[in-house]
């Protein structure tokens, strides 16, 4: 616990007993500044963890920490199949963020990422945005995703929707023998950030677009770029409208047993975290002949960009590397069918072994 003066001080956390597999957790509280926080590092077998910085109003610590050992997990697998020197990290701050967040509670929080020496570096998350970063980079050095004023990357959604694109181009050159959408009819829920940049690759790709979102208004931006979208009515429509592919590009855990039943689309390609609600749906999904192209596979154009923002940005080589996310998701694919496993099953295998044959080399990273 810190005043808020000094260097904070990391306290241990209730997690001891748990077999999560992750090297460190930390939990983080200054009293002066209202802040309550949790970080995780799960693996710096490949480097420094790097994960963004969630800002959510948790109904309790147990669902925080619940919630940032997921994550920092899902990260390291990110990471590894990204091609990146990173290993998995991630952190979380308890609080609603219009209410709660100020500049001395982001620059508290700063001052414990800080007190890690490099063992994690933070980025943009739910609830946080570059203009955040910038005010925690002002405590702390191990801050990516930051404005380009202040000599970051600003929006990492044009890449993430680049990545999702090349990982739909994999999925239709496994399902249908050609890397194109052109004729094809995809479903896109969820048209903000990611989803609006996404349903333009698509129409220049030549497909017969349909989107749905909660927000009008966001439906409303992309109709007027591309007139020629459809929409539907919400998801429930979106997934039993007669579809090729289907990109979840909102919330997690919407394909679950129910909508497995529904959907007509043969490919899922999507920029949504954790799209599958539980164990099994990848299951469920290669046994109706659908094609499931793992999120954190195709949604890894984000992380790219802040990885890369790290050596200074240059968007031409970040989309390069974006760019691979085709190749990496055609080889989970071979995997799966080598190995007679899910698509999600064979990107965990190809993860694991990454970090494994990498992680010898490197061991612990121990910060700088």
């Amino acid at each position: 616990m810190t005043t808020g003066t000094d260097t904070p001080t990391p306290t241990p956390g209730p997690v001891f007993g748990r077999r999560t597999g992750h090297e460190q957790v930390v939990f983080c509280q200054d009293e002066a500044t209202g802040l309550r926080a949790v970080i995780a590092v799960y693996s710096t077998a490949l480097g420094p963890s790097l994960g963004g910085t969630r800002f959510y109003p948790y109904a309790s610590e147990d669902d925080a920490v619940e919630d940032v050992l997921n994550l920092s997990k899902g990260m390291a697998y990110k990471n590894a199949l990204a091609g990146l020197d990173h290993g998995g990290g991630k952190a979380v701050i308890i609080g609603d963020p219009r209410r709660d967040k100020t500049e001395a509670l982001l620059r508290a929080y700063g001052r414990f990422v800080q007190s890690l020496g490099g063992r994690y570096i933070t980025a943009c998350d739910v609830g946080t945005y570059v203009e955040d970063m910038d005010v925690v980079a002002r405590e702390c050095r191990f801050v990516t995703g930051r404005s380009p004023d202040s000599g970051g990357a600003g929006d990492s959604s044009v890449l993430t929707a680049f990545g999702v694109f090349q990982g739909m181009l994999a999925s239709a050159e496994h399902r249908w023998g050609s890397p194109s959408l052109r004729g094809r009819r995809a479903g896109v829920a969820g048209v903000g950030k990611v989803g609006r940049h996404l349903v333009a690759h698509l129409v220049e790709d030549g497909a017969d677009v349909v989107v749905t979102d909660v927000d009008p208004a966001a439906v409303e931006r992309v109709r007027a770029a591309h007139p020629g979208v459809d929409v539907a009515a919400d998801t429930d429509a979106l997934i039993r409208d007669s579809l090729d592919v289907y990109a979840p590009c909102a919330l997690g855990g919407v394909l679950d047993d129910d909508t497995v039943q529904v959907l007509t689309a043969s490919i899922v390609c999507g920029a949504a975290n954790n799209q599958l609600a539980h164990p099994g749906v990848d299951k469920s999904l290669a046994d109706r002949g659908v094609l499931y192209a793992p999120d954190y596979v195709v949604n890894s154009g984000g992380v790219i960009q802040v990885a890369d923002e790290l050596q200074g940005f240059d968007f031409e080589r970040a989309r390069r590397k974006a760019a691979d996310i085709r190749t990496t998701t055609a080889k989970v694919f071979e995997l799966a069918e080598e190995e007679g496993v899910p698509p999600a099953v064979a990107a965990d295998r190809l993860a694991e072994r990454r970090m494994a044959d990498v992680g010898r080399l490197r061991g612990i990273y121990l910060g700088s």
